[in-house]
């Protein structure tokens, strides 16, 4: 793949992009007007070599010294004509030395969609990550600690984090339409075409493989082991990483006449509730509650949600005051929301008494509102309390750290617009239900080698706990032990809390190495 590599950041201010879009314009006042052929070959002609910067590093991970490499930088995904189309960042990083055969790749993304993938790289897995306080604080303003990150898994794999096209830097060329690029299906043959083209260049085809995301990231790594594996032309896998995992769809609680979805969120609102305090005699840990939860969650609870209006007084009262034991909010709330909590209302309503909101990434967050008088949050605190440390980390780890200064807004996430959701038939069912997980099991039946790994924090609203086990215990799936769980004390973005990352570099790396 043609490249062009640059060492200094001076060197990296791109008029490419800026250059494609400005193609086909009028000339000076009185100058001839150019022909929408001559327009678009000038297009063509404006659009640069891709633009990658490789720079070399020591760390230490996972208690070994490794020596790497970094490369920053652009893949071109073209058309059947070679037509450049759309530039694709990521952030390679590789062992040096020679090469071993059974050394693994591990391929990251973040989720949104439309967000770039400086979560898991500057917060999880990268070399270097920035500290943002580990007990739910906000994070306040620059500047933000960018450590040396022990945690990173180079020790046992090479990582390359991607940025799909319309996050981070990554972005559509020329004429073409990003909306080409968004979509479930669309995005994902994006991924799998990158990951086919990175293992061309770097002589990869036969080492140990492994894809994974976060969030919305998971959606999308089910979707690209359809990519690359669902025909004869397989990229076979060897696991898959669901860190807060999203696969269904209609586990929207806020959906009417949708029951599946508060019995799936009851769970997580008990883990909240426990955590703040709002139960009375409370378990000892969290787990004893949640497993309480649970079990009541999926027998009385969603029984009486489905009886709808033909549930008897006595059952109903009896199931109000369980809810209100489970959830920490009266039974009067309870009642008058015909025992259907939705998250946003639970977010505002759990510590109204004492003037704070709730987080939805992260319940472990509080925060205050405008008034206390609405029944939906202002914001979102566990969002707006990482945000700005993540934005500056990336921009100041990329740009004087790995040398590569592109001169394009990174997009941290929002960077899409009119996502398309539709699916083909994923196994049996259609377009209509949105629901992923089918691609993995099919994936798990076809691939005796492919694990899954799944991770999962307690106080996650963004992507349930019980939704996920819920996705992945389907008929389809095999039983024989090759999806593991864990679980972590925060949020949808567990490696935010100091012991949580620890156990989730732990945990990652155990999985990579038992391949």
């Amino acid at each position: 793949m043609k490249r062009l590599l640059v060492v200094a950041a001076s060197a990296l201010a791109l008029a490419g992009p800026a250059m494609a879009q400005s193609g086909g314009q009028s000339g000076p006042q009185g100058a001839p007007r150019v022909d929408v052929a001559a327009a678009a070959n000038r297009t063509e002609a404006a659009i640069p070599p891709p633009v990658m910067s490789e720079t070399r590093h020591t760390g230490v991970f996972g208690g070994q010294r490794i020596a790497y490499r970094a490369i920053a930088g652009e893949t071109y995904l073209k058309d059947k004509e070679g037509k450049p189309l759309a530039a694709m960042v990521s952030y390679s990083y590789i062992k040096e030395g020679p090469m071993d055969p059974n050394r693994p790749v591990t391929f990251l993304w973040n989720g949104g969609p439309g967000s770039g993938s400086l979560w898991l790289h500057m917060g999880a897995f990268g070399p270097k990550r920035v500290v943002v306080p580990s007990d739910a604080r906000d994070d306040g303003a620059a500047p933000f600690p960018i450590i040396d990150n022990v945690d990173s898994l180079l020790d046992v794999t090479d990582i390359v984090f991607i940025d799909p096209i319309g996050t981070g830097f990554s972005r559509a060329l020329g004429k073409t339409d990003p909306a080409d690029y968004w979509g479930v299906t669309k995005d994902a043959k994006s991924i799998a075409e990158f990951i086919r083209l990175w293992l061309n260049e770097h002589g990869r085809w036969n080492a140990p493989k492994f894809i994974g995301g976060e969030s919305y990231g998971t959606t999308r790594s089910a979707a690209v082991i359809n990519e690359l594996e669902g025909s004869y032309t397989d990229v076979s896998i060897n696991g898959i990483l669901l860190i807060s995992s999203i696969l269904d769809f209609s586990l929207a609680a806020d959906a009417q006449g949708n029951e599946l979805g508060f019995v799936t969120t009851l769970p997580s609102m008990a883990a909240a509730a426990w955590y703040h305090d709002k139960v009375p005699n409370k378990p000892a840990t969290v787990e004893e509650f949640v497993a309480e939860a649970r079990a009541w969650a999926i027998g009385p609870y969603a029984s009486a949600l489905l009886k709808g209006n033909a549930l008897p007084a006595d059952e109903r009262a009896t199931i109000l005051q369980q809810l209100s034991r489970y959830t920490g909010i009266s039974q009067t709330y309870l009642s008058n929301a015909n025992l259907r909590l939705s998250p946003g209302r639970f977010y505002k309503e759990l510590l109204r008494d004492r003037g704070l909101t709730i987080g939805r990434l992260d319940a472990r967050y509080t925060g205050v509102d405008y008034d206390n008088a609405g029944d939906r949050p202002d914001n979102d605190p566990s969002f707006y309390g990482i945000d700005g440390a993540y934005t500056a980390a990336m921009n100041a780890w990329a740009r004087e750290g790995l040398k590569y200064s592109p001169d394009v807004v990174y997009s941290s996430i929002g960077g899409t617009r009119n996502w398309d959701w539709n699916l083909p038939t994923a196994g049996r069912g259609g377009a209509e239900y949105l629901n992923v997980a089918p691609y993995i099991g099919r994936a798990l039946r076809e691939n005796s080698g492919l694990r899954v790994w799944v991770g999962q924090g307690y106080y996650d609203f963004a992507t349930p706990f019980f939704g996920a086990e819920y996705s992945l215990n389907r008929p389809g799936f095999p039983t024989d032990g090759r999806i593991e769980w864990h679980y972590y004390h925060s949020g949808h973005m567990m490696y935010v809390r100091e012991d949580d990352l620890k156990k989730l570099s732990t945990d990652i790396r155990t999985f990579i190495r038992n391949r």
